[in-house]
């Protein structure tokens, strides 16, 4: 029997507290050796790219793959979204195929998850701190969320391209998080920030990154192909860079390949990836001043305990339906 869980019964039972826990341990397991980790497998077809995502936690028992289709004209010529994300996890013990659960809610809560948990090691650490963020979609509002659950904040300001939808993200995550929002008409406004949060779908980047106040922490989320980038090649420069896994950094995010590829870095610019922050065999941030960067990528650790996670929670309190297959 396995167990079909379905965007709705992935909200009930997900937490960003208890994401954010278990995708920190993720990232242990990572540095430690514990994990298998591929790269994911990309699958072009004429009308969409497919994304294969397998994981292996070994500490946590938790085994998954993720299947992510992109298929940029779903919304118009069948009503689908654009971005469709179905997670298998199987027993290591014995490789079935234990629950099928929808994608969509847990990608974008475990991405904010990853940022949460940087957040936590990497800013700075005091009252009625600022949150910016460039971008009023789905991964924003979770972005935020996690960024809020890491660190006080007394406002959150929000830009995006399209006024309505920042209009929309402010009345929402307002009533979410008891938070006040402020909705900015000129990008540059957001670097007032303490925190700023890239997540967005531009190939180009957001911002000027010598207008970067020193002491900020960024999360840069929305870029993840090597020809794309949110963040400028003076941001990366400033910045002491934390990626979620080098490897990905180096083979998928154009904001730190297009700088390497300028000459303008060197791949010493890597500082760390952010299991060995969280484990110590790195410091993190050294002082107030300092420029924090964390690159996420997106990792399938994060789907697999994220998964085992959800799967655990509806077993617990019986949410799904079970099917024979």
């Amino acid at each position: 029997m396995a167990l079909i869980l379905t965007r709705g019964d992935v909200i009930e039972v997900l937490s960003m507290q208890d994401c954010m826990e278990v995708v920190e341990r993720a990232f242990v397991e990572l540095v430690n050796g514990t994990a298998d980790l591929p790269l994911r497998i990309p699958i072009k077809s004429p009308d969409g790219l497919s994304l294969y995502m397998p994981a292996y936690l070994k500490e946590m028992k938790a085994l998954a793959c993720k299947v992510v289709a992109v298929y940029k004209d779903n919304p118009a010529r069948y009503n689908l979204p654009a971005t469709i994300g179905k997670v298998l996890l199987q027993d290591p013990e014995t490789g079935e195929v234990i629950c099928i659960m929808d994608g969509g809610y847990l990608t974008a809560v475990r991405t904010g998850a990853a940022s949460g948990v940087a957040t936590k090691y990497l800013a700075n650490d005091r009252s009625g701190m600022t949150a910016g963020v460039f971008g009023a979609g789905v991964q924003a509002k979770t972005q935020l969320w996690a960024v809020a659950e890491a660190r006080s904040l007394k406002q959150a300001l929000v830009f995006d391209k399209d006024e309505e939808a920042a209009t929309r993200f402010a009345t929402e995550m307002k009533q979410k998080l008891n938070l006040d929002i402020v909705v900015l008409h000129r990008a540059e406004e957001i670097l007032e920030s303490d925190i700023v949060i890239t997540a967005t779908s531009s190939i180009t980047p957001l911002f000027d990154g010598s207008l970067v106040r020193r002491g900020t922490h960024i999360n840069g989320i929305g870029s993840h192909t090597p020809n794309a980038r949110e963040l400028d090649t003076e941001i990366i420069k400033r910045s002491k860079f934390i990626g979620d896994s080098r490897e990905a950094c180096f083979k998928e995010a154009g904001d730190i390949m297009i700088p390497l590829q300028e000459g303008m870095i060197t791949e010493s610019h890597f500082y760390a990836e952010l299991g060995e922050i969280i484990t110590g065999k790195k410091p993190g941030r050294l002082s107030e001043d300092e420029i924090t960067l964390f690159k996420s990528n997106g990792l399938a650790i994060q789907d697999a305990a994220t998964a085992k996670l959800v799967y655990d929670k509806a077993r617990e309190l019986g949410v799904g339906s079970e099917v024979k297959l």
